[in-house]
Order: structure tokens, then C-alpha cells, then sequence
């Protein structure tokens, strides 16, 4: 349980009065349940905001994906996510935000993005091949070797011939697909480190712990205010290392004490409150 849940849970009773509260102190108006919706128009606009908020929930996805193909599991952190491309360096301000959404310890932003992919021209033959005939394989041929260049935002040159953007696509190609994957506007792109030392690890065990002793907790319908004894039949291989978040546990779970007793690979739970 987050401090947030905790609290809402204990106030939520008294919510309607805190809203009352405060929209009074901060309007002067009688009642924030007889004030009309606000109109769309009325409301501030920040169209860059949305571009990077857009950009930030397509990254978390791509890097879940990613996370997904390795069979990385969710809770388990990672060291780093690297955003590399077009308007990367604009995510400063979230990159919080990336970090607690895919479980990262750093997120790395950059506008170089040569080292991790590869801007492919294909060209579109069902609409060359009518206009340009044989020469078309021409095309395919200098494309294939990467000898083309973009002469515009729509318009690129390749063995002498100028395309227009309806006539091909640009393609990211990630130079490593199992780590790397391109964003779908194709001028950034993710790339997750999936390496897992033993550090992580054991920082992942111990979060499944916790997600088991809180499952515990509702189980025995227990209030989220109620401190704990907890005991873990548990002899995983790297317990020491688990052993050493025991603090950020006890937190979580809201224990006075964990009693760790041998057992067998898979945790067993039992627990009282105090």
C-alpha cells in the first residue's frame, strides 16, 4: 500500500468535506457541486504537453513489449531505458514518469540515434513501377544500398529519380530487435537494457514478497492501517541479497518485524497483526 492509498482510505469519508474545502479557499464560491462543468474553451492548452505525453505512454508501451518478448517480468527492475531520436530530449520532465512506468532505475535520452538503428527508404513498386518502368529496379537497387537522400520533409532522391512521399515509407531498423524498437512515427526509438544482475534480482524477489505479504494482509482482512508480525518460510538462493531490502519490505507491508524460517524455493506467509 502506497502512503496515498492509506490515506485515501482513511479519508474517504470525510472527501466531500475536503473538496468543499477547498474549492472554497481557493474560488470564494458557495459550492463546487452547484458550479457548471467548464467548458472545453475555457481550459488552458499546451499542444506540446500532449506531443510529449503521447510520445511518453507509445515509449512505455514499446518498452513493456519489449520487456514482454525478453520474459522479463513486470516487477522486476531494470538498469536503464534509453530514448534515442527526434524529441527525446524533450522528455526531461517526465522521465520520471517513464521511469516508474517501466520499472527502470535511469532513463537515458538522446538525439543520436545512428548507433541504435537505421532509416531504410522502401519504395512503393505498385506506384513506380507504372511511371518509371525498368527503371524502376533501379530504384530498388540504390534503396536496398542505402544510397538515397532526403531533399524534403515529403520528397527523397534515389538513382536520379524524385520521389514523392505517397511513392515510399522510411523504416527505423533497430540494429539489435531483441533490446530496440522503433516508435511508430519512426524518428525515435527504445531500447531496453535487459540484463539482470544478481542486484536486481534480488530487488524484484523482493518485491514479489511484498506483493505476497500484502495478498496475506487481504487475505486475513486486515485494515491497511494495521502494523504486522510477519514470518517467511523462504531459502531461495539469493536470500542474503533479498534480505538486504528487508527495510523497504517492512515499510511496504507495514510490518514491525519480519521472522525469516527456513523453507523451500517458493515463499510461504504467515502473519499477525500487533
Amino acid at each position: 500500500y502506497t502512503v496515498l492509498t492509506i490515506f485515501t482510505r482513511i479519508a474517504s469519508p470525510f472527501l466531500p468535506m475536503i473538496m468543499e474545502e477547498i474549492y472554497g479557499g481557493l474560488t470564494g464560491g458557495q459550492s463546487v457541486h452547484l458550479s457548471d462543468w467548464p467548458q472545453p474553451s475555457e481550459l488552458p492548452e499546451d499542444a506540446n504537453l500532449v506531443i510529449r505525453m503521447d510520445q511518453v505512454r507509445e515509449a512505455a508501451s514499446t518498452a513493456l513489449r519489449l520487456r514482454e518478448d525478453a520474459g522479463l517480468r513486470v516487477r522486476l527492475p531494470l538498469s536503464s531505458v534509453t530514448i534515442a531520436g527526434h524529441g527525446a530530449l524533450e522528455l526531461r520532465e517526465v522521465a520520471d514518469l517513464l521511469s516508474e512506468e517501466i520499472n527502470v532505475h535511469e532513463v537515458i535520452l538522446s538525439s543520436d540515434i545512428d548507433a541504435s538503428a537505421t532509416l531504410n527508404l522502401r519504395p512503393n513498386g505498385n506506384l513506380l513501377g507504372p511511371r518509371l518502368g525498368a527503371e524502376v529496379q533501379k530504384v530498388f537497387a540504390a534503396a536496398k544500398k542505402g544510397e538515397w537522400q532526403r531533399v524534403s520533409e515529403n520528397q527523397v532522391e534515389v538513382a536520379g529519380h524524385l520521389l514523392e512521399s505517397s511513392e515510399f515509407d522510411l523504416m527505423l531498423e533497430p540494429t539489435d530487435p531483441t533490446t530496440t524498437a522503433s516508435l511508430k512515427a519512426n524518428d525515435a526509438v527504445v531500447i531496453l537494457d535487459t540484463e539482470v544482475t544478481p542486484e536486481l534480482e534480488a530487488e524484484g524477489s523482493a518485491r514479489d514478497l511484498i506483493r505476497l505479504i500484502q495478498q496475506s494482509r487481504k487475505d486475513a482482512d486486515l485494515e491497511v492501517t494495521d502494523r504486522i508480525f510477519a514470518a517467511v518460510e523462504w531459502s531461495p538462493a539469493n536470500l542474503i541479497e533479498v534480505k538486504s531490502h528487508e527495510a523497504t519490505i517492512l515499510a511496504a507491508v507495514l510490518a514491525n518485524h519480519i521472522e525469516w524460517l527456513p523453507g523451500d524455493l517458493e515463499p510461504k506467509i504467515s502473519l499477525r497483526p500487533e
